[in-house]
């Protein structure tokens, strides 16, 4: 498969996959197109082992983690002048898997939470599934996956308030 027939196979998943995690239009766009141009700068790397789709949603959740740090104040800004509703829990949660020692805590509280909810975030965040595939892996549908993996990072986020409430 050469670089454009791998851009328009896999442009859209990528574009969405952003798109769940900023839920910024025009901030998805950029991002996947950086995406494709980091791609196509290191595909001399890309030696097949891995399948190419979980490579080039690595190099998306990077460059996307990479704009957020730098553009954090912007992303909330912009999305309150869209006057969109701001989901601060998406972009809380977000910039708590980047930072080292939240992270350690957040994995330790997956691992004691009871199933479906740590299967169904794990394979949502770690395993970067679509909401239709995890419903699949389950014998149900995209909606229930959609509904249990909200719950489930709504858990995260009290257990990870509770430890702020602690340490003040």
């Amino acid at each position: 498969m050469d670089f454009e027939e791998m851009y328009d196979f896999y442009f859209r998943e990528v574009h969405l996959y952003i798109r769940s995690l900023c839920d910024n239009e025009s901030i998805a766009e950029e991002i996947a197109q950086e995406t494709f141009f980091k791609a196509l700068k290191s595909i001399h790397r890309f030696d097949g082992k891995k399948d190419i789709r979980a490579w080039l949603f690595t190099i998306a959740k990077n460059t996307y983690f990479s704009y957020y740090k730098k553009n954090h104040r912007r992303l909330c800004d912009l999305a309150v002048s869209n006057e969109k509703e701001v989901d601060h829990t998406r972009v809380d949660l977000t910039e708590r898997l980047t930072r080292q020692e939240d992270a350690f805590t957040i994995h330790q509280f997956i691992r004691t939470m009871s199933e479906p909810y740590k299967e169904v975030f794990s394979l949502r965040v770690f395993g970067e599934l679509s909401f239709l595939q995890i419903g699949k892996l389950f014998g149900k549908g995209d909606s229930w996956a959609r509904v249990t993996y909200h719950r489930a990072r709504k858990q995260i986020i009290e257990y990870m308030e509770e430890i702020e409430n602690e340490r003040d």
